[in-house]
């Protein structure tokens, strides 16, 4: 695909005409001009320092589609409505559209007035949406919080890796890779894969001189009342951080009892609810947000005066991303960590509860086999992704990564995904719509109206009934299902998103294939665990914390020596040096009748429902109350045992078991 990128000599006239700025931010004009100029980038900007300026602005002068990549639809709408009170054409295609609503977007799309596109990650795989992307020119691809490329980053999401295959098959010619938190590692990393030069990387300081760090060693038992009185010294709009849902709920309830106005925010609330609560805590209806990570990114509230950490964050580079979203608007700004090593566990059980067992990628790997003896004649291996989950026992998240992990081995190569399901509204009568198109048409509309069987209102296409027919391809069909539905004539709908894979025999047929697979999972277990144990180290410094905060993320105006450095707006800085503890010195464990019981228990319960011995790690992961496909089918949670040791770290639960028999 060739383009005619306009060349700008001043970008400025432009940047207060479209946006109404007076002046650009440190990073944003070099970035926009290499844009311009042809030259694929990587911008790498503190949060909430404009990072999505630089294309907002460059795809008013490209000539084609913008097509954004975001992770989180919260982003996708905070910056839809920021483009939409500018004037500018922008839209999603996600899961909140309604009957033709994705439609009318394509439509305006290939039409050429739509500038802006956005789209998670996921919706490559959409069957649909890929034949509607391949049909129409694409100018430039942007990735949004693209550090989730890397599998060095905090946020590694694995469908992210397939973005530069998606941007080479689709000849896209200028990439844009947005972030906010980069290390060394993880910058060359991201660079690499979409072959964006040194010199085309941005870089501004992470430094942020109107945030107050600090860490509060604090007792568990004393945490809700250091709580309040932070609070209760610092006006304003704040957010505070928790590890799990129920806690989010019950510090809520605290602080709404002291008579502060919070509000609790987690994941487990309905879609509806949690806009609610956003809408409100924006509009300045309520003060603190207690919430889990689930909020917070593309929150663009400038005037949010704290940030809380009421328990361990996950990571530095999550504490930073948090931190981060106060003070957007310069002013001073207070950060606090309620610090302890009482809730450590609870940030390792949930690595550890990601790895998925040897067993489970066995099975993975054993279903694979059977579907090349199955189908000698044709290696072809279909998945749902949720079906798989629950047969092999590994949440979908890993699993994703497993095959993932597959592709790279060459085990598996993608060939394309489709819905197994589709279904058919008919909005006029079935012979009116027939009868509006010419004889070849109304014909092929007549075998695909023949292979759907209706019931009342909705028909369901087989497809495998119409397909025997060696003359119709899927493909046509389902343009002609979509033009359909353009004309309003039906409503479609359609979901079992189906992937199909190559299998390669020879690459799975390697007998050391499981354990390396296994051996990956385990190093990468590893890595996240020392990423928590820096986290924990940070805290604990006796040097500055923003300067080294500042360092680990790649801040050329931090590469000296921090030993001496002192911001001033920090404890440390202020000499209060951080010494983090346990509340209590022992936690007590159940007795070993108790736990004993329990395994008789979860065993019981599982009976009958799995070919293969209960693991080690389905027991560890028992007791320290870890959800797995296994045990949420079965209805585990409901067993006295489970979560009783889930105070106790998950490596010493394992020592536990193994001390007592197993």
């Amino acid at each position: 695909m060739t383009q005619q990128i306009r060349q700008v000599r001043d970008l400025t006239p432009l940047l207060k005409k479209s946006f109404g700025f007076d002046g650009f931010r440190p990073g944003q004009e070099q970035t926009i001009s290499q844009l311009l100029n042809g030259q694929s980038s990587l911008a790498i900007f503190p949060t909430g320092s404009g990072k999505s300026l630089c294309y907002q602005l460059t795809a008013l002068h490209l000539p084609h589609l913008t097509l954004v990549v975001s992770p989180l639809l919260a982003l996708m709408k905070d910056q839809l409505a920021f483009l939409a009170s500018k004037g500018i054409k922008a839209a999603s295609i996600d899961s909140t559209l309604k009957g033709n609503e994705a439609q009318t977007v394509m439509a305006s799309v290939r039409d050429g007035d739509i500038k802006v596109l956005m789209v998670s990650v996921e919706r490559f795989k959409n069957e649909r949406f890929r034949q509607f992307i391949e049909s129409v020119p694409v100018s430039m691809l942007v990735v949004d919080e693209a550090h989730c490329i890397s599998e060095w980053g905090h946020n590694f999401r694995p469908d992210y890796l397939k973005l530069p295959s998606y941007c080479q098959a689709l000849k896209i010619p200028l990439v844009l890779l947005l972030t906010a938190t980069a290390t060394r590692k993880v910058k060359m990393d991201m660079a690499a894969k979409f072959a964006i030069r040194d010199e085309h990387i941005v870089q501004t300081g992470f430094y942020r001189s109107n945030l107050d760090l600090t860490v509060l060693p604090v007792a568990e038992s004393n945490k809700n009342k250091q709580l309040e009185q932070v609070i209760n010294a610092h006006q304003g709009a704040g957010i505070v951080y928790v590890t799990l849902q129920h806690s989010a709920e019950k510090v809520a309830q605290y602080l709404s009892q002291q008579g502060i106005n919070a509000c609790a925010y987690h994941a487990g609330f309905d879609s509806d609810t949690r806009s609610q609560i956003q809408q409100d805590f924006m509009a300045g209806k309520i003060q603190v947000i207690v919430a889990t990570i689930a909020f917070g990114m593309g929150i663009d509230k400038s005037d949010i005066r704290f940030v809380i950490h009421y328990d361990l964050p996950k990571s530095i580079e999550n504490y930073s991303q948090e931190i981060g979203r106060a003070g957007r608007d310069g002013q001073p700004s207070n950060c606090f960590t309620l610090a302890n090593l009482d809730g450590l566990n609870t940030v390792e059980n949930f690595v550890y509860g990601d790895t998925p067992e040897y067993a489970g990628i066995e099975m993975m790997l054993n279903a694979i086999k059977d579907e090349v003896v199955s189908n000698s004649y044709d290696s072809k291996w279909e998945l749902q992704i949720l079906q798989l989950s629950n047969a092999v026992n590994i949440k979908q998240l890993p699993l994703k990564t497993l095959l993932v992990q597959l592709e790279l081995a060459g085990v598996i190569e993608p060939l394309y995904a489709y819905f197994a399901d589709f279904k058919i509204k008919l909005l006029k009568p079935k012979d009116e719509i027939i009868n509006s198109f010419n004889e070849q048409r109304k014909d092929f509309l007549q075998r695909i109206f023949n292979a759907t069987e209706f019931k009342k209102i909705w028909g369901s296409l087989n497809f495998d009934t119409l397909l025997q027919d060696k003359g119709i391809e899927r493909n046509r069909v389902i343009a002609a299902l979509e033009y359909l539905q353009e004309q309003q004539l039906i409503v479609l709908e359609t979901k079992g998103m189906t992937e199909v894979f190559k299998i390669n025999i020879n690459e799975l047929a390697d007998p050391s294939l499981c354990q390396t697979l296994s051996d990956y999972f385990k190093e990468n277990e590893e890595k996240e665990i020392k990423r928590i144990a820096t986290l924990v180290r940070f805290f604990q410094l006796s040097s500055c914390l923003t300067a080294n905060l500042a360092k680990y993320f790649d801040d050329q105006d931090f590469t000296q020596d921090v030993v001496n450095y002192q911001c001033g707006h920090c404890s440390v800085c202020r000499g209060q040096v951080a010494v983090l503890e346990h509340s209590q010195a022992k936690i007590p464990w159940p007795s070993d009748e108790v736990i004993k019981q329990g395994m008789t228990e979860l065993a019981e319960r599982l009976s009958g429902k799995i070919n293969q011995p209960l693991s080690l790690e389905s027991y560890s992961r028992f007791f320290a109350g870890m959800t797995v496909p296994l045990f949420g089918r079965n209805k585990v949670r409901q067993l006295s045992g489970f979560g009783s040791c889930e105070q106790q770290r998950y490596q010493a639960i394992r020592e536990k078991l193994t001390s007592l028999g197993y």
